[in-house]
């Protein structure tokens, strides 16, 4: 049966699971009421045959009693007293014998009881000790066959309770079972659509050529559901091909003047045209600062375009001492230049990350700290490992970032209050394309504070198990 919607869905499941806990509680029920009735029955046939015996011996005390008077004064009016109670006597005897498996005490009794009705008063007097001797034997045997019995019926009655209670036992751990196994088919059942979706939202996440396809069974309110994400990462991808297409044109369309533009503010500057005084000087100085500035703009445009358009990280096993030293060399001239050194502490002989991202994470961080740290003052690089992710902190003495400005300067295009080292207007990028590249390498980056530093930027990193 295919379950159009998920509350079809969900209210069948807990129905499915539900049947064999109401089996196991009718079955319960039923056992229950049937011992209950067994024990009522019971105590009332226990009850009934206690007490006829007890008046069974009664009266065998007023028969012996009356037939021992028949004998000695001989009145003919004992005799009905003598047969009335043989009569009570015999009503008792006849219940009781009738649940008894052996006769033989029953029919001795009921000999004895015959054999007093016809008594006539001129037996001998050993005969009649004899016999109501006898009547009184068989009336304990009797007693005792019936004590036995009850014991019996008692035993019974317990192995029966004890045999339901292991039935009942089996039964309950047989139910449950199937019941779990309910539960875990009907959670599978349920989160199986939505283990789809959270397939398809990955995929849009990580941006993904292709994404899984359109579910053709299911709650037809996922199957709704997954098909505007496949629409939404449609829109996404079309969005996220016209800003590419955007920015890759745009700069492009603006080197070319800004080309124009320097090679005519070199010839002014070489005095190629004539001799400039002192104002014209001045103003070239400022044209060549700003197409200075408008063309490290671009690049930084450029370089956030190819990292928008890397698909996925590839990673790969990054031995530390060897790339930290390309790094330290590739930019000791700008340290230099601001007369700062590196105070490098590196736990970690290789990390796992993607060497082209992890490079353009450090070589912004080391721009930011030239920028807006303290001139002759350290920067402080630690690689370290904590749980399972792999930590780089790079910290730097200078003004120290406001906490409500701490999320803000991960942000494209947001630039910091302080004033930079090269007087140079940033493009709020630096800080952006770290947290970009942190988060495609499914790790993240964030200001945290160290006592030994103004400023620290935290990168973290997934290990290799963690990222895969």
């Amino acid at each position: 049966m295919q379950l159009g919607s998920l509350r079809q869905l969900t209210l069948v499941s807990f129905v499915v699971v539900l049947v064999p806990l109401a089996l196991l509680v009718g079955y319960s029920q039923v056992k229950l009421s049937e011992i209950a009735q067994i024990a009522t029955n019971e105590a009332e046939y226990s009850v009934n045959t206690v007490r006829r015996v007890s008046r069974m011996e009664g009266l065998a005390v007023d028969i012996e009693r009356l037939v021992r008077q028949y004998h000695i004064v001989k009145k003919d009016a004992l005799k009905p007293l003598i047969e009335k109670s043989t009569q009570r006597f015999s009503e008792y005897q006849l219940p009781v014998c009738e649940q008894l498996l052996e006769k033989q005490n029953c029919s001795s009794l009921t000999e004895r009881v015959v054999w007093i009705k016809q008594y006539s008063g001129t037996e001998d007097q050993l005969l009649l000790d004899a016999q109501l001797a006898e009547f009184k034997q068989n009336l304990y045997d009797l007693a005792t066959q019936v004590d036995s019995s009850l014991d019996k019926r008692i035993q019974d009655q317990q192995i029966y309770v004890s045999s339901v209670q292991q039935t009942q036992f089996w039964l309950t751990a047989w139910l449950l079972g199937t019941s779990f196994l309910l539960i875990a088919l009907g959670s599978k059942a349920i989160l199986k659509p939505v283990s789809r979706l959270e397939r398809v939202i990955t995929a849009i996440s990580r941006q993904e050529n292709t994404l899984p396809a359109i579910s053709t069974s299911g709650p037809k309110e996922l199957i709704v559901l997954e098909q505007k994400l496949h629409r939404l990462a449609g829109r996404l991808i079309q969005l996220e091909n016209l800003r590419h297409a955007l920015l890759r044109h745009a700069s492009h369309e603006l080197k070319t003047p800004l080309a124009s533009i320097k090679e005519g503010c070199s010839l002014l500057t070489e005095q190629v045209v004539g001799p400039l005084n002192a104002d014209q000087e001045e103003v070239l100085s400022l044209l060549n600062s700003s197409t200075d500035r408008l063309n490290l703009l671009i690049v930084q445009l450029l370089d956030y375009n190819l990292l928008l358009q890397q698909a996925k990280p590839v990673f790969s096993k990054i031995r530390t001492e060897s790339f930290f030293e390309e790094f330290v060399t590739e930019n000791s001239l700008a340290i230099k230049q601001h007369d700062n050194q590196i105070d490098m502490q590196i736990d970690l002989p290789s990390i796992f990350a993607d060497k082209k991202l992890f490079r353009r994470i450090l070589d912004n961080l080391v721009s930011n700290a030239i920028a807006h740290g303290s001139k002759g003052r350290p920067i402080s690089i630690k690689l370290y490992q904590q749980g399972d992710m792999q930590v780089l902190d790079f910290a730097n003495r200078g003004q120290k970032v406001a906490a409500e400005q701490r999320n803000v300067l991960f942000q494209p295009f947001s630039r910091g209050e302080g004033v930079r080292n090269d007087r140079v207007t940033g493009s709020g990028l630096g800080l952006s394309i770290v947290a970009d590249c942190a988060r495609m390498m499914f790790g993240k980056a964030e200001f945290v504070e160290v006592d030994y530093a103004d400023v620290c930027v935290r990168v973290c990193i997934p290990c290799k198990e963690a990222s895969i």
